[in-house]
């Protein structure tokens, strides 16, 4: 399996194009194939959600509209029209049914679309639809808002290729994210079914394990879109699925909205792997702990509170390390302070990725989450969003 730093155009037959200018983006995928997706749990659902959510359902995709800018969330009726007309404007000019084009939107809630924009915009796009490396790179920054760079990956083996494009990186939490996913490839697993079963087994061990904020979105989606080519072995195919959708979920970390090091959180030794996710997940969304590892500040006194607050099985027999890709440093010891956090702290200013290791010596369970410090910038972003 091989790891490219490429965007979505590596699939034959994926032709996409986009356009960005300050705030506003719109961009184009075409191809033909199967879909599947996974959405938001939010129970108020962005007009672009229902509308792909009741397009989805036939399994059949000719192209992908996503507009950034204007969420098209909390906006009625009227949202759910314009998302509609999103994508009868794309399936007009492609000469398909309305129900083939799945309709995407990010950004501020509650304003309504600006069509006549839309309109403009996707005359621009329309006749610029390629397969280059350009067209991958446009699309892609087409759909950020508060991204500080575009998050392309491919995966490749001799039996198939798996690209995706996200974007994300506040309003994040388990259960997707504020985010946007784009995956295709040109594997055949055969049916829908077993293209649902493959991606819900991906999201759930990389983007479901992701937090920058602990805020759910309106307007999250993962969409699958398989040309049916190469007929692929499931879980040789799912293996490289998750691959895909866990390197773009440590992108949208390492660019949270302010952040300056991305974190994986590690936990081992639990009672029930439920127990385990538990404990990750509250490490990693725990806003003492962020702002702790932003000030390079190895206070673990603040992941045994977290670890305490919750409804699992612990006691003071814990261990405690920190690591980069080089150094692990034990601060506790099985409940036991070793005094290393002027070492601690050293390695945490020099390091930009950080895995927080916790074992909480109960029994063989594991469990795994990824997040990011929280800092200035944060703050200085999202009270400026809206303006």
């Amino acid at each position: 399996m091989r790891i490219l730093n490429s965007g979505i155009t590596e699939v034959r037959g994926v032709k996409c194009w986009g356009y960005k200018r300050g705030k506003l983006g719109l961009g184009l995928v075409h191809c033909k194939g199967s879909i599947v997706g996974v959405f938001t749990k939010n129970k108020l659902k962005a007009a672009p959600v229902k509308v792909t959510m009741e397009h989805i359902k036939r399994g059949r995709v000719s192209g992908i509209i996503a507009n950034s800018g204007n969420a098209n969330a909390f906006t009625g009726k009227k949202g759910i029209e314009n998302a509609k007309k999103m994508a009868k404007i794309y399936a007009k000019e492609l000469g398909v049914d309305e129900s083939e084009i799945m309709v995407a939107s990010t950004g501020v809630i509650g304003i309504q679309l600006d069509m006549s924009w839309i309109e403009k915009t996707f005359k621009k796009v329309f006749p610029k639809l390629s397969d280059t490396r350009e067209a991958s790179i446009r699309f892609a920054k087409s759909i950020t808002t508060t991204d500080s760079f575009i998050k392309e990956v491919v995966v490749k083996n001799k039996n198939y290729t798996i690209a995706g494009v996200a974007k994300g990186a506040g309003m994040i939490c388990p259960n997707l994210a504020t985010m946007l996913a784009f995956i295709f490839t040109d594997a055949k697993l055969g049916s829908i079914e077993l293209m649902r079963e493959s991606l819900k087994t991906a999201v759930n061990n990389s983007f479901n394990l992701l937090t920058v904020d602990n805020e759910m979105s309106t307007n999250d989606m993962v969409l699958l879109t398989s040309l049916n080519k190469k007929l692929v072995n499931f879980d040789d195919f799912t293996k490289g699925l998750t691959k895909v959708c866990l390197e773009l979920s440590k992108m949208i970390a390492k660019d949270g909205e302010g952040a300056t090091k991305l974190i994986e959180v590690e936990v081992i030794g639990a009672a029930s792997n439920l127990d385990a996710n538990k404990a990750a997940k509250k490490i990693a969304s725990s806003l003492l702990i962020k702002t702790a590892i932003f000030g390079c500040s190895p206070n673990w006194g603040r992941i045994i509170s977290a670890l305490g607050s919750l409804d699992i099985e612990v006691d003071e027999n814990i261990t405690i390390k920190i690591a980069n890709s080089s150094k692990e440093i034990c601060l506790v010891e099985k409940g036991k302070p070793l005094g290393t956090e002027k070492l601690a702290q050293k390695l945490m200013k020099v390091s930009d990725e950080l895995k927080i290791i916790v074992n909480l010596h109960k029994g063989d369970a594991r469990g795994y989450a990824i997040g990011c410090d929280l800092g200035y910038k944060y703050v200085r972003l999202n009270s400026q969003y809206f303006t």
